[in-house]
């Protein structure tokens, strides 16, 4: 129900913008998350909006860098990454959660999109 799109690979200093489609869902009642993980480590929190497009909010080691957005008419929400950095390689997944709580509690998220690989080389 959530398909992510727009990885890729590109030098340091580039820009990817990642995209992620939901269907079967209300995604106006959902806030979104975007999770990134490389192989042998956690799934690791990156940025969350909340269901209103409100509140963006992104951890510190992509804040200026990243930003999410969403569009509630189109059902899909956004992730525009400028300046990217080899240690920002990972296979990037969206998420939707109903419930509010903790942004980078995994557990909380309903669904979850099938990843979409980004791979920054210096």
């Amino acid at each position: 129900q959530l398909q992510a799109s727009g990885g890729g690979s590109v030098q340091a200093g580039g820009s990817l913008r990642l995209s992620c489609s939901a269907s079967g869902l209300i995604f106006s009642n959902y806030e979104m998350g975007w999770f990134r993980q490389v192989p042998g480590k956690l799934r690791e929190y990156v940025a969350t909006i909340r269901a209103s497009g409100d509140s963006p909010y992104l951890v510190d080691r992509v804040k200026g860098r990243f930003t999410i957005s969403r569009d509630n008419a189109k059902n899909t929400v956004f992730l525009q990454m400028n300046s990217l950095k080899p240690e920002d390689t990972a296979v990037y997944y969206c998420a939707a959660a109903r419930a509010r709580g903790l942004y980078n509690d995994v557990s909380r998220y309903d669904y979850w999109g099938q990843g979409t690989q980004v791979t920054v080389s210096s």
